[in-house]
C-alpha cells in the first residue's frame, strides 16, 4: 500500500442540510486531523466538490436543490470527480435506498442516527483501500476477454478501456488473483472494504453487480455461488 498524503493533507467534503449534523461530523473529523469543507445543498456541494477536489465526501441524502442522489449521480459522471469516494448518510432505513445509492456509485453507507466515531472509522477505511497498491506489481493479468494492467492500474475488456471506481478495482482485482476460488461475502468484506465481517454484506452484492455491467461480455465470468458468495470462472483454454 502506498503512503498516500497524511490525514492532515486530506481534505473531507461534509454535505447536508441539518446544520447540527453538520458541526457534529465536521468537529469529530477535524478532531482526527481531516480538513473539512461543507455544504448544505445539492448545488452547493457539486461546486464545493469541483472547486476544492475533496479526497472523501460525506453525503446526505435529502438535500435541497438537488437530492443527494442526483449529487451522486452527477459527481460519478464528471471527468474529475468520478473516482472521488463517496460516503453516504440516509435517515431511510429502507433497503431500497441503499441499494439505490450503492448501485449510482456510493463507496458505503451509515443510517442516522450513528456514532461520529463510526463514521470516522469509516471514512479512514475507505481512504486507506482508494490509495492501496495492487499485490501483484508491473503484471498484466489475462483472463479470457479480461485485462487487468496492474503496473497501470487499468481494466480492459477485448482491448476496450473501462473505468472503475478504486473500490472496482480492488475488488476485481482480488477476484482475479483469487480465480477460481469461491470468495464468500465476509471475507470480501474485511480485504476490500475493511470492515467487520457481520454488517453491510449487501455492500459487496451491489459493487459486484455494478461491476458485472462495467465489464460487459466479461462480467459474467464473475459467478454467484448461493449462500456463499462469489468466484471468478476460469476461461477453458485462455490466459491465466
Amino acid at each position: 500500500m502506498i503512503a498516500g498524503p497524511p490525514v492532515a493533507e486530506q481534505r473531507v467534503l461534509v454535505v447536508d442540510d441539518e446544520a447540527d449534523i453538520v458541526a457534529l461530523v465536521a468537529y469529530h473529523l477535524a478532531k482526527a486531523g481531516y480538513r473539512v469543507s461543507t455544504a448544505s445543498t445539492g448545488p452547493d456541494a457539486l461546486e464545493a466538490a469541483r472547486r476544492e477536489h475533496p479526497a472523501l465526501i460525506v453525503l446526505d441524502l435529502m438535500l435541497p436543490g438537488l437530492s443527494g442522489y442526483d449529487v451522486l449521480e452527477q459527481l460519478r459522471a464528471g471527468e474529475s470527480s468520478r473516482d472521488v469516494p463517496v460516503l453516504m448518510l440516509t435517515a431511510r432505513r429502507d433497503e431500497e435506498d441503499r441499494i439505490r445509492g450503492l448501485s449510482l456509485g456510493a463507496d458505503d453507507y451509515l443510517t442516522k442516527p450513528f456514532s461520529p466515531q463510526e463514521l470516522v472509522l469509516r471514512v479512514s477505511a475507505i481512504l486507506r483501500r482508494t490509495r492501496a497498491t495492487p499485490t501483484v506489481s508491473g503484471a498484466t493479468l489475462t483472463l479470457g476477454a479480461l485485462e487487468v494492467d496492474t503496473a497501470a492500474h487499468l481494466v480492459r475488456v477485448a482491448g476496450e478501456p473501462v473505468e472503475l471506481t478504486p473500490t472496482e478495482y480492488k475488488l476485481l482485482l482480488l477476484l482475479v488473483e483469487r480465480r477460481g476460488r469461491v470468495q464468500d461475502r465476509a471475507h470480501l468484506l474485511e480485504s476490500v472494504w475493511e470492515a467487520a465481517p457481520d454488517i453491510q454484506t449487501r455492500t459487496v452484492d451491489m459493487h459486484v453487480q455494478r461491476l458485472r455491467a462495467k465489464l460487459g461480455s466479461a462480467g459474467n465470468m464473475i459467478e454467484t455461488v448461493r449462500g456463499f458468495g462469489y468466484r471468478l470462472r476460469v476461461p477453458q483454454g485462455r490466459g491465466s
